[in-house]
């Protein structure tokens, strides 16, 4: 009895196309992406949702090309449509980021800086706890499930042997990006208006009693009550987050 291996060639040129997707996809998306995750940790994650993925989608893709040139083309397809959709979700993912970012400037809190796991960086501590408190809602809330059916359905929105859509990813980015920049605002707009009364009343007081050393009786009741409405409303903003989570990643999900 003769073994056949006549397809080999074409299995490890598939995974290989999957891994290409999956793997961009990983290293940018957030969470299993992020800086503080080491590499070799991303790398297998990569691998083991190429071996999942692999038996689901593996009859999307073409026969393996004779030549060089398509089998490169098809393999920097994979890849662009990989880093462009894992930068999109971390346009998703960078609204709680930029709020915290917001809300740290108007509690007098900007000053106070720690370590981003997120960006690999420094920023300041509500933009952290923001990010990290986010994440961790995910991944508890099971929405990570819907990244990993992004993933899948994404075989199907960007088959591998279409064209690159560059006016889809490029309208796409513009919308997540001001969708983004408008839940930033949405989450942060109880302590925009706080530090527009607060100010104005701590300039009114400054004009009326000049005598008193204004800046060292503002900052800390700046922070004191900032920090009241930042634990009645925390809730209220990472519910609103989470929602607008879930419906940008609906653009994803589509059959």
């Amino acid at each position: 009895m003769t073994l056949n291996l006549d397809f080999l060639p074409q299995t490890a040129f598939v995974f290989l196309l999957v891994f290409a997707r999956i793997g961009t996809m990983v290293m940018a998306m957030p969470g299993i992406g992020d800086r503080s995750v080491p590499p070799n940790i991303r790398l297998v994650f990569a691998l083991a949702l190429g071996l999942v993925f692999y038996p689901l989608v593996n009859e999307r893709f073409p026969a393996m090309p004779t030549t060089p040139g398509p089998m490169f083309y098809l393999f920097a397809h994979e890849l662009v449509i990989g880093l462009v959709l894992g930068i999109l979700i971390r346009l998703i993912s960078a609204g709680a980021q930029v709020a915290g970012t917001i809300v740290g400037f108007q509690s007098g809190l900007s000053f106070a800086t720690s370590f981003d796991p997120n960006f690999g960086g420094q920023s300041n501590i509500i933009s952290t706890f923001f990010g990290i408190l986010a994440l961790t809602l995910i991944f508890v809330g099971d929405l990570h499930h819907l990244l990993l059916t992004g993933i899948f359905n994404s075989y199907t929105l960007f088959t591998p042997t279409m064209a690159l859509p560059v006016g889809d990813f490029t309208e796409l980015a513009l919308n997540l990006v001001s969708g983004s920049f408008r839940i930033a605002l949405q989450m942060s707009a109880p302590f925009i208006i706080f530090g527009l009364i607060f100010y104005l009343g701590i300039g009114l007081l400054a004009r009326l009693i000049p005598q008193i050393q204004i800046f060292f009786i503002a900052m800390p009741a700046n922070i004191f009550l900032s920090l009241i409405l930042f634990m009645l409303l925390i809730s209220s903003i990472m519910m609103a987050y989470l929602t607008y989570f879930t419906t940008s990643l609906d653009l994803f999900l589509a059959n």
